[in-house]
């Protein structure tokens, strides 16, 4: 039944013996023959660490490990391709009708074979992904278990349900099928089963798809394979895995051998031709039990084979002299997948657990690798770091840190991304929030980490104390080039180790929020982007400079602990150190995110903010309305609720008078930026409204003041028929640069007093300015700023202008009010009401790289994985891309800059770090819009964090020498 031959893979128990064990979903020690074994000074008993989980819709059949990217199989009939850096998904390959059973890489790794429940192999070029070759046999073959490729003598292996190996050498002219034959292709033959008649000669119609080609599937040469190249009854069961093997076997004098398991419980080896690719058996593997449980999984260490049966056994074989070796019962259910790596052997099993065995084959760990069925593992070394690949019925791949598990002579030392990756985790643990006394400790041990992490890569550092019980100021410095001390510049770069609250009562997050995990091409917990992410590629951009004695700066780093909480403290703290800290020449911090979730940007603008209650309270108490409330008593909350409605007009103008005068208008070049801004996020969705509406929007957000009224609170019990004694409300508001702070704070206590003296009530006023920062407006053309342009434009390359493939709409085109520097803006700016542009809808209609949908085209996936691939080079394969399929739509334009924007928000160290030390500030988001910063499930892009600690190294190299 193919319905079910699908799932083999997935459910062994299907169509193999049971286990003693069979059922059981547990993996208990006891069931072992050994016991864990631990040696003194030896670390190969440690735990794996899990790097990143991969999620999908699909169990995980198959994977493939390249030097550069992760291949798997789904049940689905997908290939999914990961990059082994960042771990983001880069394709999905629709590549088969049925589950994707097997995967492997040639030895160069240019072509990736596929087998399937389909009956069908596939061989797919790598670079650029297109398919080259689709093999069938003509004989109803069923599922294809395991699939081998000879690079020597061009040969594709596969073993098959039906117990036979087949061979096919690629490019011969003679298999090459030129028309699909109904009775011979395996896409248009009847199933024996579901397509026969049944009673009275009936047969239930197919499914209107039942013979369509999976969409990535064409475009290659079909070969169909002779009806010689096969070798019928190989096993005396299916074939269920097979490899190639070089060396080892003296009888081949080092020529390939393919070994092969099945289900009759025995390996076998095959001496091939070197002329047709034929086998021919050379001897069998054979521990002569009757029962014969069979050979799941196979894998080879030099001389030595190691192969994982039904039952939770694994053998292990000596290859020269053919004797077994062991027989360690491993599991206590079917072993799926065994790898051998670092000098440790890793077994996998359907109960979802990886077991480790040394060079002695003593167990030496456990431990559960998924929440399902382990169906594929791979292992290899990544960066020169060994790496444990998991797939299993849980629809994750799971990627594993083994190098902790390795024997010391093959531990290769940590590198660069590891060691940042490792600091932060540990830094997002610390819950270092501001706002929650509770937390305040925990706020110090943080602050004293960070602190130790700069010391131990040779900065001086110092904690800065402010006033009790607030948090302390870290001061760290790294110094350039002792060769030019007196000539060095000094950059200081400003951020926060504080964090908001992140309680999970509510089990709103994922997972703990203080606990960094890597998902899907992403770190999540609490202040990975905001900000602990930045600060520690800032470090470790410094770090790598003055390892390879390339920092001819000083580097300042000052690194508070109060700005969730208005940075108090921190003006004081740094002016009593100012001293210590000296002159500085420029100032740059990264504490926000991007516009959308595609392009990089720069902010040149801040709004300031001033925070106020506004507070009414009656002399008498709180009243019931039925026995006290009249026309002529004074309530509170009545009063408030009018005062209030003065302080805006229609369309959210603020009434307090001048508050608009010092607010500069729209400059020529200023407006050139909006149109950039504008043109870029409806080139991506056009659905975001006319050009001007996205202009005038984001204008309103980031150039224009605005008040808010937050919330209001009133005293009495919480019902319906209280008059409140007292009232009060929280507002703010959000100032633009040319407008001080103390000026319009000033103001709005002087308005309010003056409204509610119109009022002629007998009830008390109170206005109290709670916090306020000053806007900032920087620079946007001076030497920091360009810096960080170069600097972003060699990091990320170019960046494809795409539409969403939903939106079929022409290219948006500019009004002249926004393209035209010299003309006035619109006069229905104040007057038109429009949709806001948030940045929850500009972050969900935009895309970081390839979408993670399936069945990604794959002329586009070809262009943007060879752009990732090559981000500072031209994209060649554009030009095979539209070759593959001239139907789809490539983007017409890239642009390299940065986006020039300004924020909403409010930073309040900023601008006073630029008038205390008299230096330029810029601002340079590291995260993405869809941050998730202050909310539920936070998170930083892997690749965001490399990208930015490698901008902030081109900076603090680069920079000084202007």
């Amino acid at each position: 039944m193919s319905s079910v031959n699908r799932k083999i893979r997935e459910h062994r128990s299907l169509t193999i013996p049971s286990s003693r064990y069979a059922g059981s979903e547990t993996d208990d020690t006891h069931a072992l023959t050994r016991t864990p074994s631990r040696d003194s000074g030896d670390n190969q008993g440690e735990q794996p660490t899990l790097n990143h989980r991969l999620q999908h819709t699909s169990s995980i059949l198959a994977i493939a490990l390249g030097d550069e990217h992760i291949y798997a199989g789904t049940q689905a009939g997908e290939i999914l391709v990961y990059s082994l850096k960042n771990y983001e998904r880069l394709a999905v390959i629709d590549g088969h009708r049925g589950s994707v059973l097997a995967l492997t890489l040639s030895t160069d790794q240019s072509l990736l074979l596929s087998g399937a429940g389909d009956r069908i192999v596939n061989v797919w070029h790598t670079k650029p992904f297109a398919q080259a070759y689709c093999l069938y046999s003509t004989y109803d073959i069923g599922d294809v278990f395991c699939v081998s490729y000879s690079s020597l003598t061009k040969t594709v292996y596969l073993g098959a349900q039906n117990t036979t190996i087949q061979w096919c050498k690629l490019g011969e002219p003679q298999t090459k099928s030129s028309t699909r034959d109904r009775a011979l292709h395996p896409s248009l033959r009847d199933d024996p089963f579901f397509d026969s008649k049944g009673p009275g000669g009936s047969r239930t119609p197919k499914p209107a798809d039942a013979h369509v080609t999976p969409k990535h599937a064409t475009g290659g040469q079909t070969l169909e394979i002779s009806k010689e190249n096969a070798k019928h009854f190989a096993h005396f069961g299916y074939v269920y895995c097979m490899l190639l093997l070089k060396e080892g076997v003296q009888e081949t004098a080092g020529r390939e051998v393919l070994v092969t398991g099945g289900g009759d419980g025995v390996v076998k080896l095959w001496r091939l031709d070197a002329t047709n690719g034929g086998i021919q058996e050379l001897f069998t593997l054979d521990d002569g039990r009757e029962e014969g449980h069979s050979i799941l999984s196979i894998t080879v260490d030099g001389t030595f084979l190691y192969s994982g049966r039904s039952g939770g056994e694994v053998d292990v074989w000596d290859l020269e002299t053919r004797q077994l070796l062991r027989n360690l019962k491993a599991h206590r259910d079917d072993v799926l997948s065994v790898c051998v790596g670092g000098g440790i052997l890793f077994s996998a099993a359907v109960t979802g657990f990886v077991r480790k065995f040394d060079r002695q084959y003593q167990l030496k760990s456990r431990f559960e690798a998924h929440k399902g069925r382990v169906l594929a593992a791979a292992f290899t070394y990544a960066q020169r770091r060994p790496i444990f690949v998991t797939g299993a019925s849980d629809c994750t791949l799971a990627i594993w840190d083994v190098s902790d598990c390795m024997a010391s002579p093959t531990a290769a030392s940590r590198t660069s991304d590891e060691l940042m990756l490792e600091h932060l985790r540990r830094f997002v643990s610390y819950r270092t929030v501001s706002s929650d006394p509770k937390h305040q400790l925990d706020c110090r041990r943080g602050a004293s980490y960070l602190r130790t992490v700069f010391k131990n890569f040779g900065a001086t550092t110092e904690m800065l104390p402010t006033k009790d019980p607030l948090n302390p100021v870290i001061l760290a410095k790294f110094r350039g080039n002792p060769a030019i001390a007196t000539k060095r510049k000094k950059i200081l770069f400003y951020g926060h180790y504080d964090v908001v609250a992140a309680e999970n009562e509510q089990a709103k997050w994922a997972a703990d929020p203080f606990t960094l995990r890597g998902v899907d091409g992403y770190l999540y917990g609490r202040g990975t982007s905001d900000n602990k992410g930045p600060i520690m590629a800032a470090l470790f951009a410094c770090v790598e400079l003055a390892k390879d004695q390339a920092l001819d700066s000083d580097i300042v780093f000052l690194i508070e602990g109060e700005e969730e909480c208005g940075s108090r403290g921190f003006e004081q703290a740094v002016k009593a150190a100012k001293d210590k800290i000296g002159d500085v020449d420029w100032i740059l911090l990264a504490n926000s995110y991007w516009l959308d979730d595609r392009i990089p940007c720069l902010t040149y603008g801040l709004r300031g903010v001033i925070h106020a209650t506004v507070q009414i309270e009656s002399s008498h108490p709180d009243l019931h309305s039925g026995v006290d409330g009249s026309a002529q008593l004074d309530e509170s909350l009545k009063d408030l609720v009018s005062l209030l409605s003065t302080l805006t007009g229609k369309n959210g103008e603020v009434m307090i008078p001048h508050f608009y005068d010092p607010i500069p208008p729209l400059g020529e070049e200023e407006r050139a930026l909006y149109a950039d801004i504008t043109n870029s996020l409806l080139q991506r969705n056009p659905s975001l409204g006319s050009p001007h509406a996205v202009a005038v929007g984001l204008m309103r957000k980031w150039r224009e003041a605005s008040l808010t009224i937050h919330r209001f609170q009133t005293s009495g019990p919480d019902n319906a028929t209280i008059i409140p004694r007292l009232a009060k409300a929280a507002i703010s508001i959000r100032l633009v640069p040319n407008q001080e702070a103390s000026t319009v704070a000033t103001a709005l206590t002087a308005f309010l007093h003056d409204g509610f003296a119109k009022l002629e009530s007998t009830n008390k006023l109170t206005v109290a300015i709670d916090h306020q920062a000053e806007p900032w407006l920087g620079d946007w053309t001076n030497q920091i700023f360009q810096t960080l342009e170069e600097a972003i434009m060699e990091a990320w390359g170019p960046i494809d202008h795409l539409e969403r493939r939903a939106s079929h709409n022409a290219r948006p085109k500019l009004d002249n009010s926004l393209r035209n520097g010299s003309a006035e803006a619109d006069s229905s700016y104040f007057n038109a009401k429009l949709s806001p542009t948030t940045s929850s809808a500009l972050a969900d209609s935009s895309s970081a790289i390839p979408p993670l949908q399936p069945l990604t085209p794959l002329a586009e996936m070809t262009s943007r994985l060879a752009a990732l691939t090559s981000p500072t080079s031209p994209r060649s394969s554009r030009s095979h891309a539209n070759s593959l399929s001239s139907s789809t739509s490539l983007p017409s334009s890239q642009r390299r800059k940065p986006l020039y924007i300004r924020e909403g928000g409010s930073i309040p160290a900023i601008r006073f770090l630029e008038k205390e030390f008299d230096a330029p500030a810029a601002h340079f988001p590291v995260g993405q819009a869809s941050d998730h910063a202050h909310l539920d499930n936070e998170r930083l892009r892997l690749e965001n964090l490399y990208k930015a600690r490698s901008i902030f190294k081109k900076v603090f190299r680069e920079l000084p020498k202007k």
